[in-house]
Parts: C-alpha cells; sequence; structure tokens
C-alpha cells in the first residue's frame, strides 16, 4: 500500500518552494534540480576555467541531466582546438544538458555513451601518435 500523498504544501516544506512539483496519477514528484537557485553553473565554470588554464588536448562531455549547465561554454572549448562530445538524446536519463548543449551549435560528435568512449580512445590514439 502507498503511503498517502500530502494534502498542502506546507508539508512539502521549504523543498517545494525550490523545486517543481508535479503530479503523476495519484504521485507526487518534485523535479529534481542540478543546482541550488542563483549559484552559477558550476559546469560551465569548469570548463571555462580548463580553456584558460588547461594546455593539453580538451574534450569535453555533456551527458545526462537538468538544464543546459556547460552548453555556454563549449565553444571556447572548440576556439582553443579542443573537442565536444554530446550523448544522443534518446540515451539520456534526462536530456536537457546534452539538448542545450547541442542546440549551441558546438558540439562535434552527438553519440550513445558506448560510441562516446569509443571516440574518447580513437582521440587519445591520434592525440599520442601526433605526439
Amino acid at each position: 500500500m502507498k503511503p498517502e500523498p500530502p494534502e498542502t504544501e506546507k508539508d512539502f516544506g521549504e523543498d517545494l518552494k525550490q523545486r517543481d512539483l508535479h503530479v503523476l496519477g495519484e504521485e507526487f514528484r518534485l523535479k529534481p534540480i542540478s543546482k541550488p537557485r542563483g549559484w552559477p553553473d558550476v559546469i560551465t565554470v569548469f570548463l571555462r576555467s580548463l580553456t584558460q588554464h588547461w594546455d593539453g588536448k580538451l574534450i569535453a562531455v555533456i551527458v545526462s541531466g537538468y538544464d543546459g549547465d556547460g552548453a555556454a561554454a563549449l565553444c571556447g572549448i572548440k576556439d582553443v582546438g579542443g573537442i565536444t562530445i554530446a550523448q544522443k538524446l534518446d540515451t539520456a536519463g534526462q536530456p536537457d544538458m546534452p539538448e542545450s548543449a547541442i542546440v549551441s551549435g558546438c558540439i562535434d560528435f552527438v553519440l550513445s555513451p558506448e560510441d562516446i568512449a569509443q571516440e574518447i580512445v580513437k582521440i587519445a590514439h591520434a592525440v599520442s601518435r601526433d605526439q
């Protein structure tokens, strides 16, 4: 037997104010958030930092996740000669991040997780041959 869903917003406390509430059939679900509201897109900040402070070959991979974190930094990765990969939307449990990455226009490859791994191996072998 399933527990009774809360009858009022106050039963959700502060959690409800920070997340989206969805009703699916008889179940209440809160949509997860990837970062607290007002925080920077940490993946975007990380990728931008790499373009400024890393001298090696960059490969940025954007996989399943909520919101568009990371997408804003992908063109910068390409500008410094890096390679960008997004997960195929139909293989992502939550396609927001890879979809935003693809829409950015700065993605070299759109691949399944298995193909992402194979592509990274190919890239690594090509880089090692070039050195």
